[in-house]
């Protein structure tokens, strides 16, 4: 079925047949609005631990903060692999999978303030506006693609899809290559402090294929309502949305601090 050419690697086909094989009358249908009001509950639990590390943040716990960011990013990684595998299990991990998150999200945020804080008030303490204008970006850029995607002001077509999944596809191969060579060159080409045109170029590219697959998610997500998936699946659609705007945020990030280097 093409409606699930998505370039999420957490929303397939596969998984939600295999969710219409269970006993979805028994534990109710997945609604549009049932799933929407998950993902809100997971961005309140993501938000909670993020401000959490963000708050202990200091130059004597900065050790404390790494420590907890690694475990959020290996934690949830782990978490995200289960639900991939074990749909059914949403409703219990994604809570604990949007913690994990938070967790590495503050930390990421929080070393990247710490570095522009200094540039501009020349003490690691000092605050900078980064964070707060890639936060409002990434939730100016999520609302400006659901009412695009609600008022169908955009079509999710199979071009469309077609198109997205296939740029995604070449991000990945770009980022993976891109990390290879930095273990055997130690050059940090077109990472988060590359200011050159080409660099904000490409992150430009990549921010804007994060934002057409948070289309292609909510079409996913409205397919699969349409289709009867069982309730859990509510979980599991708020997950997988949840991993797409996070991937938005951390992009939008890399590239204002892209912007804000060649200042």
């Amino acid at each position: 079925m093409g409606v699930f050419n998505t370039g999420n690697p957490t929303l397939t086909e596969k998984i939600f047949d295999k969710s219409l094989n269970e006993t979805s009358k028994a534990f109710g249908v997945m609604t549009v609005r049932g799933t929407l009001n998950k993902f809100g509950f997971l961005m309140l639990m993501m938000m909670g631990s993020a401000m959490y590390i963000w708050s202990i943040v200091t130059p004597e716990t900065m050790g404390t903060a790494n420590t907890l960011m690694l475990v959020g990013l290996i934690g949830g990684f782990i978490l995200a692999m289960v639900m991939m595998f074990k749909p059914n299990l949403a409703s219990y991990i994604a809570p604990a999978y949007a913690i994990m998150e938070g967790l590495a999200i503050g930390g990421i945020s929080a070393y990247f303030n710490a570095i522009f804080g200094a540039k501009l008030g020349g003490t690691s303490g000092q605050n900078s506006n980064i964070i707060v204008n890639a936060v409002g970006l990434t939730m100016g850029v999520a609302i400006a693609m659901f009412l695009l995607y609600n008022f169908r002001i955009i079509n999710v077509t199979n071009r469309l899809r077609s198109i997205v999944v296939s740029a995604t596809a070449g991000i990945a191969i770009f980022y993976f290559i891109m990390m290879i060579a930095r273990l055997f060159t130690h050059t940090n080409a077109f990472g988060a402090f590359d200011g050159s045109l080409l660099s904000i170029g490409i992150s430009l590219f990549v921010v804007g294929i994060a934002a057409f697959n948070l289309l292609l998610d909510f079409d996913a997500i409205e397919q699969g309502a349409e289709m009867g998936a069982p309730k859990y699946m509510e979980w599991y659609g708020a997950f997988s949305l949840l991993v797409t705007l996070i991937w938005l945020y951390l992009e939008i990030l890399k590239l204002l601090s892209k912007l804000n280097s060649r200042k």
